[in-house]
């Protein structure tokens, strides 16, 4: 059995579906009313549901670095006698622009660990759905800087290879898409899977900033606002690990627009 957090998020869904194809037994929670109900800001509602895991995936909320404590949580795993953890982390940990408390924790642990560093997500396209959707209209900060943004779908294929396979164990894996792509861009293809022309507009970085704070913590706008205007060459760069691990490259942005695309129609 293999527990699933954040099992109803962009990452969540299609793992949850990828291990069940796989024939996996899958105990999918969240906050929501959707699967079994646990909230990671208090661990002992993970409890219930760990007994005979073999495995347990990790996501946590923009919000759990402010009022969670991932310690804790391993903590609870581990008296259960669950024997691996799979980390969905951040490529900012790698490049020191975030805290590495939630790898040190799961690192430390003495339990068997993957870790997933994820850049950019495809899916933060769907901030744009709702104005392209009913005014063809797109506008985001930083136009043309580029970044190797990763598919979800992908993502979510190797976290089901890491909690399936121990050889995978004690492995951290930065995970982009197969090269990098700018906001504009992202425009482009996203007009052409619709078939209609899109209005761009390039937001200053206090206006993607105060919209962005609606949703999320202070200072994880301001690192992600760093990240996607000042990117690091790494963090500009292609990575090789989707490869390596599925065996085959990783999806291209407008593979997942394609299959998202009634979400911009």
């Amino acid at each position: 059995m293999i527990v699933i957090t954040g099992a109803t998020g962009n990452v969540g869904r299609p793992l949850v579906q990828t291990l069940t194809a796989a024939g996996e037994d899958i105990v999918p929670v969240s906050r929501n009313t959707e699967g079994h109900q646990v909230d990671l800001t208090n661990p002992a509602t993970l409890t219930p549901v760990l007994d005979g895991a073999k495995a347990v995936f990790l996501l946590t909320s923009p919000d759990f670095l402010a009022n969670g404590n991932l310690q804790d949580v391993v903590d609870v795993i581990r008296e259960a006698g669950v024997p691996r953890v799979v980390l969905l982390s951040s490529q900012g940990v790698g490049t020191k622009r975030h805290p590495s408390i939630h790898e040190d924790a799961v690192t430390a642990s003495g339990l068997e660990w993957t870790i997933l560093r994820p850049g950019n997500f495809d899916s933060n396209a769907f901030a744009w759905a709702d104005s392209i959707r009913t005014q063809r209209a797109m506008a985001a900060p930083f136009a043309d800087v580029a970044l190797p943004a990763v598919d979800p779908q992908d993502i979510a294929e190797v976290a089901a290879a890491a909690l399936r396979d121990p050889a995978h164990a004690n492995a951290v894996y930065t995970l982009t898409g197969p090269a990098a792509i700018s906001p504009r861009e992202q425009a482009e293809v996203i007009q052409t899977v619709i078939g209609e022309p899109i209005h761009f507009t390039e937001l200053t970085r206090d206006q993607a900033r105060s919209g962005m704070l609606n949703f999320m913590p202070e200072p994880v706008v301001d690192a992600t606002l760093d990240v996607l205007g000042t990117p690091s060459a790494a963090e500009q760069q292609v990575s090789p690990d989707v490869a390596n691990v599925l065996g085959r490259p990783p999806r291209a942005f407008a593979d997942w627009v394609s299959r998202n695309v009634e979400a911009f129609r």
